[in-house]
């Protein structure tokens, strides 16, 4: 579902998988606070990237042709737009009666049987997609690749190594490094992925606070035809209250 504080420009076609349809409309508070640092210039009201012009020149250096100009405005763009991030989160279920939906259902890392959402937030925490509910069985990066996020030319998009080899075209991908077999991660590494952890932890920190509803944190034993995304749509919609209300740390 698709959040309405995304642009027009940018918001991704109506229907299945789309971003949150229910969210609040964006409030002073939040669209009028600048996105941070020189990104704040380079970003509309509300804290949505602002796309790049069509006739961005090619960069000293950077190739011939379209081609060319595209990889040359996307390194431009990746030092001024906002970092985006999206992670996976599971929500407890009863344990299903069909032996195959028990066995799909099961998620080996919660030991339990679940159900998972992936959400995408910008810099200054608002929710601008969340996709479909999956049996809790389903790997983050499966659910990524059947919903594209409509990101700008350019952007940045944080992630954990449970979207590993995930990519997004002229987006950049940060993400931690994978410890090699075999050998530990050098100190450089270790710093680097430091670095990148305290940045990334702002869309741990909307996951809690989508499911500090008890609607989402307990176990949910309704079967109902929707419902578990309807659960999920209302406490994503708290979440925006939330964040007009109050003041929170924008991710840089």
């Amino acid at each position: 579902m698709v959040s309405p504080d995304l642009c027009d420009d940018l918001s991704a076609p109506r229907g299945p998988g789309a971003a949150v349809r229910h969210g609040p409309e964006p409030s002073a508070s939040v669209a009028s606070r600048p996105v941070g640092g020189a990104a704040g210039d380079a970003a509309h009201v509300g804290g949505c990237p602002r796309p790049l012009r069509a006739g961005a020149g090619p960069a000293p250096g950077g190739g011939r042709g379209r081609r060319g100009s595209l990889r040359a405005a996307a390194r431009r763009a990746s030092a001024r737009l906002p970092p985006f991030g999206h992670d996976g989160t599971e929500r407890p279920i009863e344990r299903p009666q069909h032996p195959t939906k028990q066995k799909s259902y099961y998620s080996g890392k919660k030991k339990r049987h679940t159900v998972k959402n992936v959400l995408l937030i910008n810099a200054v925490l608002t929710i601008l997609f969340l996709s479909e509910t999956y049996a809790g069985r389903t790997h983050d990066k499966r659910i990524a690749d059947t919903t594209p996020y409509p990101l700008p030319v350019g952007s940045r998009l944080l992630q954990d190594l449970g979207f590993l080899a995930f990519t997004l075209d002229h987006v950049e991908i940060i993400m931690p490094i994978k410890k090699p077999r075999g050998r530990g991660r050098t100190r450089a590494q270790k710093a680097k992925n430091r670095r990148i952890a305290r940045r990334r932890v702002r869309i741990e920190h909307v996951n809690s606070s989508v499911k500090r509803c008890r609607l989402v944190h307990d176990t949910c034993r309704l079967r109902k035809a929707g419902i578990r995304d309807l659960l999920m749509e209302i406490c994503c919609g708290l979440h925006h209250v939330r964040v007009r209300l109050t003041s929170w740390q924008p991710m840089v």
